[in-house]
């Protein structure tokens, strides 16, 4: 551009000149061009630093709804979660009263299974207006009440098993009468033996009652004996738990094999007076580890 300038006044041979029309066009063309194209490139850059930050804006939009999104999301998450919470203090509750009921039902020691004590609960803070528990709170609270839910397991568990021993046991342990009806026509021990006249040792119990009335199992077991035995008649023979067996003999007739289960109440024979017997009775005998015991002191007959 100073070249062309120059060339407005002064000739190749230094002298000084009046430009052409030419000359003076090319000049003002070439200025004109590099102020338009100066403009051009300043208005270029200025579109490209506002097209940036419009860039940027429409970034921070788009991460802003991300951002609202993941978070819609947690909120759901973590409402789930404390509905799952809820549910959980639900079946604590239903457990807690459960536990209740059997421990009165079993007649356990309520300080041993205490289930009216409120599960140990608390941290999170209670505001007028509901809001989402956070990730800690929820996780504490979880963690309380899943102790507890062991702890109430625990006990549930301990108490079903003493319930089912207490109930196995006594449903193995006679108690009761073998009859219905009926009296004792001859006690355990020492007495004149009804045929002889003599002095003899009698092993149980004589009850005495109606004809073919039914013969009851005092206690659940597996029957050892059933069949005739010499001096019993029919004997039904059931043996039952700690080493106890009871007899049932002169029966008309039985209802069970050697081998059955029986349970505590069954009918297992009918009253009769097969064997060394003077009339309708039930010879009733309870042994301990082979050895006759006195049913009367054994157990209540009246």
């Amino acid at each position: 551009m100073k070249g062309i300038m120059n060339s407005f006044f002064v000739d190749r041979h230094g002298t000084s000149t009046v430009p052409s029309w030419r000359t003076l066009t090319v000049a003002v063309v070439c200025l004109v061009g590099g102020i338009v194209g100066g403009y051009s490139l300043g208005l270029q850059s200025g579109q490209g630093e506002q097209a940036y930050h419009e860039d940027v804006k429409h970034l921070l939009k788009a991460h802003e709804r991300n951002l609202e999104v993941s978070q819609r999301r947690a909120n759901i998450h973590l409402d789930a979660l404390a509905l799952r919470l809820g549910a959980m203090q639900s079946e604590l509750y239903r457990l807690e009263a459960l536990g209740a009921e059997l421990a009165k039902a079993g007649d356990l020691n309520l300080d041993e299974f205490n289930f009216s004590e409120t599960p140990p609960r608390g941290g999170l803070s209670q505001t007028p207006v509901e809001s989402t528990l956070g990730y800690a709170e929820l996780a504490a609270e979880i963690d309380r009440l899943s102790s507890s839910l062991d702890d109430r397991a625990h006990k549930l568990t301990l108490m079903r098993g003493m319930i089912l021993d207490g109930r196995v046991l006594e449903e193995l342990t006679p108690q009761g009468k073998p009859v219905k009806k009926g009296w004792i026509s001859s006690s355990y021990g020492y007495r004149t033996d009804p045929f002889t006249g003599k002095k003899s040792f009698h092993h149980g119990i004589d009850i005495a009652g109606k004809r073919d009335s039914d013969v009851l199992a005092v206690a659940s077991g597996v029957v050892t004996e059933a069949g005739r035995k010499s001096g019993y008649g029919y004997l039904v023979e059931i043996t039952h738990a700690d080493g106890l067996v009871t007899r049932y003999g002169h029966n008309s007739k039985i209802f069970v094999e050697t081998g059955d289960f029986v349970t505590k109440g069954d009918v297992i024979g009918q009253m009769g007076s097969t064997g060394r017997s003077t009339g309708p009775h039930v010879h009733f005998e309870i042994a301990r580890n082979g050895k006759t015991i006195n049913p009367l002191e054994y157990l209540p007959m009246n």
